[in-house]
């Protein structure tokens, strides 16, 4: 399909002719919602261009269709906004044309949005999936779309990477997307009207912006001052940047264990900044006995409740430590493991040195266990490991990675033995008493087998 003509050619009953409108819905869709735009001849009469013909044409298709002209017309906009062009065809072979809107007669027609979106983006079908966006946002709220669209979405597809029936680089793709509508929405918010300032991210590490990022849309729109801060926020000068801003609040978001110690760490540095903290992540529905030990609130696992909960904090400031502190021995088992985790992985690599395991394997396997280690014990809570384990699991079953039980079993085993010689005789490590059990039930589950 070639881009209509912008020449202006036709007068008015050659399109009443060619569209079958009436002169008077004509002028009133022009004055209303300054579509079509025709020039005007020096006497004043109106002269349309074929795009213009085209244009009505296209409104009328989505009114069959069963959408309102206010409604054609904003999805028109939207589709302009981003960059499509609604009357040229997709560039793609076989000429395929839009999909076509669908009817807000259609009880679930968000989930029929979403579902498309969904396949669109799996697809890698980039313009597709934008035009499925815009008309979202031509039929419902940018709150509702960002939520049962876009995060529901993009939790569907993460779902489909962990069973292995998407890629990490569809994953990315739909977020990238997901991430790029979030930012434009951000930057077209108006001025915040409400007095308090809330800071947003997350803590070092964490990667995973899209929940945060919304939240800060969220916020916006309601009026709020919210200072979006990004992923893997460091801790180093952290003070300064609260001195400077003197936030009311806030807001971190983890996803994975290792980043909820991060958070932990964040959050008893804004304890002594008297500084409130609000949080909330996947990390804290997967393992709920988290969330006593940090010293804030809960924002819940439901996103679009948490603006209603981060208003009453922002009215209300209030403090909240943590319910569970972390134990002296814990604390004493961190020290101690931090100590001696350089000579346990240096026993390691000499134990599994005759290329049972390979080098880049060892490597990567010493890195995560030290990093979860690490986590559970600044936690203050080593069964928090079993939540992990049980999820990477999963993952590798899912996507058919070559589980070796004998493998595991050796490299478990191995690194048992290291930090029992690294570690005084008789040490009562918490890390310690936790390998044990892992290794009486890694070599029990090898027996049964």
């Amino acid at each position: 399909m070639s881009v209509a003509s912008d020449t202006p050619t036709f007068n008015l009953k050659a399109v009443v002719q060619e569209t079958d409108l009436k002169p008077d819905t004509l002028r009133a869709w022009e004055r209303r919602y300054g579509l079509p735009q025709p020039e005007r001849t020096s006497g004043g009469h109106r002269l349309y261009s074929q795009r213009d013909i085209d244009t009505l044409k296209w409104l009328l298709a989505r009114q069959d269709e069963g959408l309102s002209i206010s409604r054609a017309v904003a999805l028109w906009r939207e589709l302009e906004e981003s960059s499509v062009d609604p009357l040229l065809e997709f560039a793609s072979s076989n000429g395929e044309k839009l999909p076509p809107a669908m009817s807000l007669e259609v009880g679930d027609t968000l989930v029929q949005l979403r579902d498309s979106w969904i396949e669109y983006c799996l697809d890698y079908e980039e313009q597709k999936a934008e035009y499925v966006l815009a008309q979202a946002f031509a039929l419902y709220s940018p709150e509702t779309v960002c939520i049962e669209l876009l995060q529901k979405g993009l939790a569907r597809i993460g779902a489909e990477w962990y069973s292995g029936r998407a890629t990490a680089q569809q994953e990315h793709f739909a977020s990238a997307l997901a991430m790029r509508r979030l930012e434009s929405l951000l930057a077209a918010t108006p001025p915040p009207t409400r007095p308090g300032r809330v800071l947003i991210g997350c803590p070092p590490l964490e990667e995973h912006t899209f929940s945060p990022l919304l939240l800060t849309l969220l916020l916006r729109r309601r009026g709020w001052e919210a200072l979006y801060l990004g992923s893997n926020v460091p801790l180093l000068r952290m003070e300064a940047t609260i001195a400077r801003n003197k936030p009311r609040l806030v807001i971190l978001s983890a996803q994975t264990l290792f980043t909820a110690a991060h958070l932990l760490e964040m959050g008893e540095l804004l304890q002594r900044e008297q500084v409130p903290l609000a949080f909330g992540g996947l990390i804290f529905i997967m393992a709920p006995t988290l969330i006593d030990r940090i010293p804030g609130h809960y924002l819940g696992s439901d996103l679009a409740s948490a603006p209603l909960l981060i208003e009453q904090l922002m009215i209300s400031p209030t403090m909240q430590p943590a319910r569970l502190r972390v134990s002296r021995s814990y604390i004493a088992s961190l020290h101690e493991y931090r100590q001696m985790q350089a000579q346990i992985e240096a026993h390691v690599w000499e134990k599994l040195q005759d290329g049972r395991i390979t080098q880049i394997e060892l490597k990567r396997a010493n890195f995560n266990m030290a990093r979860d280690i690490t986590a559970a014990l600044s936690l203050g809570d080593m069964s928090l490991l079993g939540y992990n384990l049980d999820w990477v699991t999963g993952l590798m079953t899912n996507h058919n990675y070559p589980v070796d039980s004998t493998t595991l079993q050796d490299y478990v085993n191995a690194y048992y033995e290291s930090t029992q010689e690294a570690l005084a005789d008789g040490s009562t490590n918490e890390a310690l008493t936790w390998l044990r059990m892992l290794v009486h039930n890694t070599n029990g589950q090898h027996e049964s087998c």
